[in-house]
């Protein structure tokens, strides 16, 4: 901290000078004391200078017994994932109590490589909210990718020095991990001393073990609390996901509270939640008002969105409403509701009609979808009476099962018979024609296609229908926007939510996406996909090769567990 700034903090903590703020008569969550205490907080230079009587402030705001904590920390999330422009994500998050994010940017990473991570940087740089970045790790996220970039450890390093990197992003390709490949094991060393996030669903013990060894500290996949107390033994953190297509909450809580398990290694995250769900229910305040709801004590809850992860990710000055801590703080209705009344970043109130300018979208990150001629033929899959790979979805997760079945077809071929369907994943960075068709069940669409260029992690394009025609329909329709979702109903285009930047964001308002989305998503459960399934974050991430059990790529159906392709 600078004298100027630290001689002003300390008057103002002694009372020699008026405090900036004065918040009175809160009842302050005390994470250190697990106690609702009442009194005054005084901020001055954008900290927490004093608790108490006797503070005197240029503004003075009386709580009448509000409630009062440390803004929230949303433990891991793509930006990209959210579909708007990175500020107005922020803007709105902020709103609902959220003032410190740990951002992993492998989705940008992904289609446009340092580009797409300083563009990134560049657009939360100004934010009301505290935006730090943990760069991405797997680019590709397995070598069987078919994605934009590759992402060295040699081309990391430049960013080592900027004080909002605070490490690795999440490392998902365990088996480079654990046995030793030199460009990961590089990309290890040159994040030691910093924090390394992990992505470790359904590891053995023996494989959990070498993967902490590599000094991996973090997961965010773990969906039952068998699971995640086997994580905990070992001494990871356990982020609680709570996103758009991945809830799991509900099961990990649920086991926390019947055993009455100690909190203290959790925190909370979203990773992959719509800007229409954050807008609906809310962001890091809905994992903390559905965790009270089930039986977590309120403070309980609120150290594991402040105080736990602020730990985690060696931020000493945020978490907590004590002083010389960071001013960023949110006042709510209830230690049951949790709904944020007024939030203050740096000390400053973040006001409800708040509007922040996206910056300008350099020319690289635009017009990425690059298809080259595309042969119907490729979307062929035999249905030659003996058993297929089927991708089988389950719902409110991410893992799928692989099921053999004999497909129904007519010569030769398979022909969706409405429980099953047809996948396919379109490579479209470098135009090189790759077309992976397989049959997914779960998906229940009838009378059309969707299609997403969002497709974790390579974003190629992916898309589910029940008939040929409406798929490359839906395709074409994408390549001819840029990307995006689309959905097609009867051999006509019903709509199309546009992603000009990267495939992945909108360049629109917030509140467009989301009134769009909505009505595209109302339409999808229309045509048959389930009523508690998002449509296009789930489909997304069908794509992605570190995830048990079975994926559709480019290349053809994937079984993550074997490692090899099914369909050769």
């Amino acid at each position: 901290m600078k004298l100027e700034k630290y001689l002003g903090c300390s008057k103002a903590a002694r009372g020699l000078i008026k405090s900036d703020l004065v918040l009175k008569n809160a009842k302050i969550v005390n994470v250190f004391t697990d106690r609702v205490e009442e009194g005054n907080v005084a901020i001055k230079n954008g900290m927490i200078v004093g608790i108490g009587d006797g503070f005197e402030g240029k503004e003075e705001i009386d709580l009448k017994g509000q409630y009062l904590t440390s803004g929230f920390i949303n433990a891991h999330l793509h930006l990209e994932s959210t579909l708007v422009n990175p500020q107005n994500l922020i803007s709105q998050a902020a709103r609902h109590g959220t003032t410190t994010f740990i951002v992993d940017p492998h989705e940008a990473a992904n289609v446009s490589g340092q580009a797409g991570i300083d563009y990134l940087l560049d657009q939360t740089q100004d934010s009301p909210a505290h935006v730090y970045v943990m760069i991405a790790s797997c680019v590709p996220a397995s070598p069987i990718d078919d994605n934009g970039f590759k992402l060295t450890a040699e081309e990391m390093k430049p960013y080592i020095s900027n004080r909002r990197v605070l490490g690795l992003g999440e490392v998902m390709s365990f088996p480079e991990v654990i046995n030793g490949d030199p460009e990961m094991n590089a990309k290890l060393e040159l994040f030691d001393g910093k924090v390394k996030d992990g992505h470790a669903p359904d590891l053995t013990d023996r494989e959990l073990a070498a993967y902490v060894i590599a000094g991996i500290t973090t997961d965010h996949e773990g969906t039952t609390y068998e699971y995640v107390m086997k994580e905990r033994a070992m001494g990871m953190t356990c982020h609680i996901r709570e996103g758009s297509a991945a809830r799991n909450l509900e099961m990990i809580i649920k086991g926390i509270v019947e055993n009455n398990t100690n909190t203290e290694g959790f925190c909370f995250c979203t990773d992959d939640k719509h800007i229409e769900d954050i807008m609906r229910e809310g962001e890091i305040d809905h994992n903390v008002r559905k965790a009270v709801s089930m039986g977590i004590s309120p403070i309980a809850a609120v150290k594991m969105a402040t105080i736990q992860a602020a730990r985690c990710y060696g931020l000493r000055r945020t978490g907590a409403v004590a002083p010389g801590y960071d001013a960023d703080l949110v006042v709510w209705d209830s230690l049951k509701d949790f709904n944020a009344q007024m939030v203050f970043y740096n000390g400053e109130r973040i006001d409800s009609r708040l509007k922040v300018e996206p910056k300008p979208v350099p020319e690289v990150l635009l017009n990425t979808v690059h298809l080259g001629d595309i042969d119907p033929a490729k979307l062929n899959v035999p249905a030659d009476g003996k058993p297929y790979p089927v991708l089988k979805m389950i719902p409110g997760q991410i893992v799928t099962k692989c099921d053999y079945q004999v497909l129904p077809g007519k010569d030769g071929f398979f022909v969706p018979d409405g429980k099953l369907e047809k996948i396919a994943v379109f490579e479209r960075h470098h135009a090189t024609g790759k077309v992976g068709a397989g049959v997914v069940e779960g998906y229940n669409l009838k009378g059309g296609a969707i299609a997403s260029s969002v497709s974790h992690d390579s974003h190629n394009i992916i898309v589910i229908g029940d008939n040929d025609r409406d798929i490359l329909l839906a395709v074409n329709e994408l390549a001819r926007v840029g990307g995006g979702y689309t959905i097609v109903q009867d051999g006509q285009v019903f709509d199309t939510l546009e992603l000009p930047i990267m495939g992945l964001i909108s360049d629109k308002s917030y509140s467009f996406v989301s009134k769009k989305l909505k009505k595209m998503i109302n339409r999808a459960h229309k045509m048959g996909v389930p009523k508690d399934m998002d449509p296009f974050i789930t489909l997304s991430f069908m794509a992605l090769t570190v995830i048990p059990e079975i994926r559709c790529t480019p290349r053809g159906m994937y079984s993550v567990t074997e490692g090899a392709f099914l369909d050769k």
